[in-house]
C-alpha cells in the first residue's frame, strides 16, 4: 500500500526498540513493520507550510512558508538560541505561544548519542526530545521554569561540552555507554561557580538534579552503515532501498539516509517498493 500526504516528523514511543511512526497527511505509518523490506518514498514537488497550509515553493526552518518563517514565534532565533530570548523587551513575535511554551517548566540534560552533549527541552518533551535526537542514554541534571533560563544554563555547560549532535557520528555506529552520572558531578564542580551565579539571579527557580537515574534507549536498527550518504530530496525525488533502521528522525537505508524531520511540510508518497 502506498501512503500520500503532506510528510510532519516521525512520532516515537518510548519501547524497546523505540516504536516509530510516520504522519503521511492523514495516515499514521508504522515504520518499525517496514524494518528489513525495500521501500520507496517520492516528493511530488509540493510543499505546504505546517503552520498556515499554506502551499509554498520552499520550506523554511523545517515546515514553515517564508511569512510564517518571518511571524512565528516557533521559527524566531530563540528557539535556536534560547539565551537570546526577548520576551522582556516586549518583541515576542507572539506572546500569548510564549506563554505556553517557554514560559513552562524546562529540564536541562546530558545525551549520549554521538557522544556526550548537552541540551535543553519542555519538561512534557521528555523522553521525546531524546528519542528524535536518537540518544542512547539521557540523564536530567537542572530543572527550571522558563526556556531562558535553561538556554542559560546550557551556554554555562556548554563551555565544557558539546551542545550539538554530530549526525553523521550518530548512523554511523551505536555510542559506546557512558556514565552519565559520574559525568553530571564532574560537569557541575567544573560549573559551580557560573551556577550559583545563575541561581541567585533566579531565586528559587533553579534545581539542580542529582538524585535522577540515566534513561537507557535502543532503536530498531539491524546494520549501521559505514559510510553515510544523505538524500536531497530537492535534487532528487525519489528514495529508494530496503530500511535497514530508523533512529532519531532519520531512516536509515542500504542506499543512504534521509532526516524526515527536514522535509517537514513536502508531500510525499511512502510504500513498499515492489520491483
Amino acid at each position: 500500500m502506498f501512503y500520500q500526504g503532506i510528510l510532519k516528523k516521525m512520532r516515537t514511543r518510548d519501547q524497546n526498540p523505540v516504536c516509530y511512526e510516520l504522519p503521511v497527511g492523514d495516515f499514521l505509518v508504522p515504520l518499525n513493520d517496514y524494518i528489513g523490506q525495500p521501500v520507496r518514498l517520492r516528493y511530488t514537488g509540493r510543499i505546504f507550510c505546517l503552520n498556515c497550509g499554506a502551499k509554498t515553493s520552499k520550506s523554511f526552518s523545517q515546515g514553515f512558508c517564508y511569512k510564517c518563517f518571518r511571524s512565528s514565534a516557533a521559527a524566531d532565533m530563540c528557539i535556536m538560541k534560547p539565551e537570546t530570548c526577548h520576551f522582556h523587551l516586549g518583541t515576542c513575535r507572539e506572546p500569548e505561544w510564549a506563554l505556553t511554551h517557554c514560559f513552562q517548566p524546562h529540564v536541562v540534560y546530558l545525551a549520549n548519542s554521538s557522544g556526550l552533549k548537552v541540551g535543553i527541552t519542555r519538561g512534557t518533551q521528555v523522553p521525546t526530545r531524546w528519542l528524535d535526537q536518537g540518544a542512547r542514554q539521557a540523564l536530567p541534571i537542572m530543572a527550571v521554569k522558563t526556556r531562558l533560563q535553561a538556554g542559560l544554563a546550557e551556554v554555562i555547560f556548554a563551555n565544557h561540552i558539546s551542545d550539538k549532535t554530530a549526525w553523521q557520528r550518530l548512523l554511523k555506529e551505536e555510542a559506546p555507554e557512558l556514565d552519565l552520572a559520574l559525568l553530571r558531578d564532574e560537569l557541575l564542580l567544573l560549573c559551580a561557580d557560573e551556577l550559583r551565579d545563575l541561581q541567585a539571579k533566579y531565586p528559587g527557580e533553579l534545581e539542580i538534579l542529582t538524585g535522577e537515574n540515566a534513561r537507557e534507549f535502543s532503536y530498531p536498527v539491524q546494520q549501521y552503515p559505514t559510510k553515510v550518504k544523505a538524500f536531497n530530496l530537492d535534487t532528487d525525488p525519489a528514495v529508494s532501498g530496503k530500511l535497514m533502521g530508523i533512529k532519531g528522525q532519520y531512516l536509515i537505508l542500504d542506499t543512504g539516509v534521509i532526516n524526515i524531520r527536514k522535509y517537514g511540510g513536502y508531500e510525499i508518497e511512502f510504500g513498499e517498493k515492489n520491483d
